[in-house]
Protein backbone atom coordinates (compact mmCIF):
# COMPACT_ATOMS: atom_id res chain seq x y z
CA UNK A 1 0.00 0.00 0.00
CA UNK A 2 1.50 3.61 -1.13
CA UNK A 3 1.83 5.42 2.57
CA UNK A 4 1.73 9.15 3.50
CA UNK A 5 -2.19 9.91 2.68
CA UNK A 6 -3.14 9.53 6.38
CA UNK A 7 -3.17 12.82 6.32
CA UNK A 8 -4.43 13.52 2.84
CA UNK A 9 -7.30 15.74 2.08
CA UNK A 10 -10.02 16.14 -0.70
CA UNK A 11 -10.05 19.30 -2.71
CA UNK A 12 -13.69 20.92 -3.97
CA UNK A 13 -13.42 19.76 -7.94
CA UNK A 14 -15.82 22.90 -8.36
CA UNK A 15 -18.37 22.93 -11.43
CA UNK A 16 -17.51 20.03 -13.53
CA UNK A 17 -19.40 20.32 -17.08
CA UNK A 18 -18.76 19.63 -20.80
CA UNK A 19 -21.67 20.79 -22.81
CA UNK A 20 -24.78 18.34 -22.17
CA UNK A 21 -22.39 16.12 -19.79
CA UNK A 22 -21.58 16.77 -15.92
CA UNK A 23 -19.84 14.82 -13.22
CA UNK A 24 -21.27 14.96 -9.63
CA UNK A 25 -19.80 14.01 -6.95
CA UNK A 26 -21.23 10.97 -5.24
CA UNK A 27 -18.43 10.59 -2.29
CA UNK A 28 -14.87 10.78 -1.37
CA UNK A 29 -13.74 7.90 -0.68
CA UNK A 30 -10.56 8.04 2.21
CA UNK A 31 -7.84 5.82 2.11
CA UNK A 32 -8.32 2.41 4.20
CA UNK A 33 -4.99 0.40 3.98
CA UNK A 34 -7.37 -2.48 5.88
CA UNK A 35 -9.60 -2.86 2.58
CA UNK A 36 -6.56 -1.73 -0.03
CA UNK A 37 -8.77 1.07 -0.35
CA UNK A 38 -6.52 4.47 -1.75
CA UNK A 39 -8.49 8.09 -1.56
CA UNK A 40 -10.21 8.16 -4.35
CA UNK A 41 -13.22 10.53 -5.96
CA UNK A 42 -16.37 8.75 -7.44
CA UNK A 43 -18.55 10.97 -9.42
CA UNK A 44 -21.76 10.16 -11.11
CA UNK A 45 -21.67 11.17 -15.11
CA UNK A 46 -25.64 12.76 -15.67
CA UNK A 47 -26.67 14.82 -18.29
CA UNK A 48 -26.22 18.97 -17.37
CA UNK A 49 -28.65 19.90 -15.47
CA UNK A 50 -30.66 16.74 -14.81
CA UNK A 51 -30.52 14.48 -11.75
CA UNK A 52 -30.28 11.50 -14.17
CA UNK A 53 -27.22 9.11 -14.00
CA UNK A 54 -25.80 7.87 -16.99
CA UNK A 55 -22.87 5.84 -15.19
CA UNK A 56 -19.71 6.96 -13.23
CA UNK A 57 -16.35 7.72 -13.64
CA UNK A 58 -13.06 7.46 -10.28
CA UNK A 59 -10.26 9.12 -9.92
CA UNK A 60 -7.52 7.41 -7.59
CA UNK A 61 -4.98 9.29 -6.14
CA UNK A 62 -1.97 6.81 -5.32
CA UNK A 63 -1.96 3.64 -6.68
CA UNK A 64 -1.53 0.20 -4.58
CA UNK A 65 0.85 -2.30 -6.69
CA UNK A 66 -2.72 -4.73 -7.29
CA UNK A 67 -3.75 -0.69 -8.85
CA UNK A 68 -1.01 -0.78 -11.20
CA UNK A 69 -1.64 -4.22 -12.74
CA UNK A 70 -5.76 -3.70 -12.42
CA UNK A 71 -7.74 -1.15 -12.03
CA UNK A 72 -5.42 2.54 -12.42
CA UNK A 73 -5.93 6.20 -11.85
CA UNK A 74 -9.23 6.18 -13.91
CA UNK A 75 -11.99 3.85 -14.46
CA UNK A 76 -15.38 4.38 -16.05
CA UNK A 77 -18.59 2.90 -16.89
CA UNK A 78 -21.43 4.19 -18.72
CA UNK A 79 -25.00 2.83 -18.50
CA UNK A 80 -25.51 0.93 -21.82
CA UNK A 81 -28.33 3.46 -23.47
CA UNK A 82 -25.77 5.62 -23.26
CA UNK A 83 -22.80 4.35 -24.77
CA UNK A 84 -21.67 6.15 -27.97
CA UNK A 85 -21.41 9.93 -26.93
CA UNK A 86 -17.87 9.50 -25.81
CA UNK A 87 -19.33 10.33 -22.24
CA UNK A 88 -16.23 8.31 -20.52
CA UNK A 89 -13.42 10.28 -22.31
CA UNK A 90 -15.32 13.98 -21.64
CA UNK A 91 -15.99 12.70 -17.96
CA UNK A 92 -11.98 11.71 -17.70
CA UNK A 93 -10.83 14.45 -19.42
CA UNK A 94 -13.16 17.25 -16.96
CA UNK A 95 -11.23 14.86 -14.25
CA UNK A 96 -7.46 16.08 -15.40
CA UNK A 97 -7.24 19.72 -13.88
CA UNK A 98 -8.37 17.86 -10.41
CA UNK A 99 -5.50 14.96 -10.89
CA UNK A 100 -2.96 18.15 -11.54
CA UNK A 101 -4.38 19.71 -8.25
CA UNK A 102 -3.13 16.79 -6.10
CA UNK A 103 0.29 16.43 -8.12
CA UNK A 104 -0.20 13.78 -10.24
CA UNK A 105 1.85 13.98 -13.48
CA UNK A 106 1.05 10.97 -14.87
CA UNK A 107 -2.45 8.84 -14.81
CA UNK A 108 -2.71 4.82 -15.68
CA UNK A 109 -5.84 3.51 -17.19
CA UNK A 110 -6.60 -0.26 -18.02
CA UNK A 111 -8.24 -2.46 -20.22
CA UNK A 112 -9.08 -5.68 -21.39
CA UNK A 113 -7.39 -6.40 -24.42
CA UNK A 114 -11.05 -7.10 -26.11
CA UNK A 115 -12.57 -4.01 -24.85
CA UNK A 116 -12.61 -1.90 -27.42
CA UNK A 117 -14.62 0.99 -26.36
CA UNK A 118 -12.40 1.50 -23.39
CA UNK A 119 -9.48 1.22 -25.30
CA UNK A 120 -10.98 3.95 -27.67
CA UNK A 121 -11.53 6.02 -24.51
CA UNK A 122 -8.27 5.41 -23.41
CA UNK A 123 -6.34 6.79 -27.03
CA UNK A 124 -9.48 9.56 -27.06
CA UNK A 125 -7.74 11.11 -23.24
CA UNK A 126 -4.53 11.08 -25.27
CA UNK A 127 -3.40 7.94 -23.32
CA UNK A 128 -0.10 5.85 -24.72
CA UNK A 129 0.02 1.98 -24.67
CA UNK A 130 2.52 0.85 -22.71
CA UNK A 131 1.73 -2.83 -22.51
CA UNK A 132 -0.42 -5.69 -21.70
CA UNK A 133 0.35 -8.06 -18.74
CA UNK A 134 -1.56 -10.83 -17.01
CA UNK A 135 -3.62 -9.13 -13.80
CA UNK A 136 -5.03 -11.03 -11.04
CA UNK A 137 -8.69 -10.27 -11.10
CA UNK A 138 -10.12 -12.36 -8.38
CA UNK A 139 -7.98 -14.56 -6.11
CA UNK A 140 -7.19 -17.18 -8.58
CA UNK A 141 -8.27 -15.40 -11.62
CA UNK A 142 -6.14 -14.09 -14.62
CA UNK A 143 -6.85 -12.27 -17.77
CA UNK A 144 -4.86 -9.67 -19.90
CA UNK A 145 -4.87 -6.73 -19.06
CA UNK A 146 -3.72 -3.82 -21.54
CA UNK A 147 -2.17 -0.33 -19.66
CA UNK A 148 -2.39 3.08 -21.07
CA UNK A 149 -0.10 5.89 -19.41
CA UNK A 150 -2.17 9.28 -19.99
CA UNK A 151 0.58 11.97 -19.22
CA UNK A 152 -0.62 15.26 -17.60
CA UNK A 153 2.62 17.63 -18.07
CA UNK A 154 2.62 17.58 -21.40
CA UNK A 155 -1.11 19.53 -21.95
CA UNK A 156 -1.19 17.00 -24.58
CA UNK A 157 -5.20 15.57 -24.74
Amino acid sequence: MTTGYAEFRFLDPGPLVDGDLELVLARAEPCDTRRGVVPQYEFELRLTGTTLKIGLVKLRICLTDELRRFGGNLSYDVDEGYRGHRYAARGCLLLFPLARRHGLKSLLITCAPDNAASRRTCELIGGRYFDTIEAETEPGKRRPTCRFVVSLETGEV
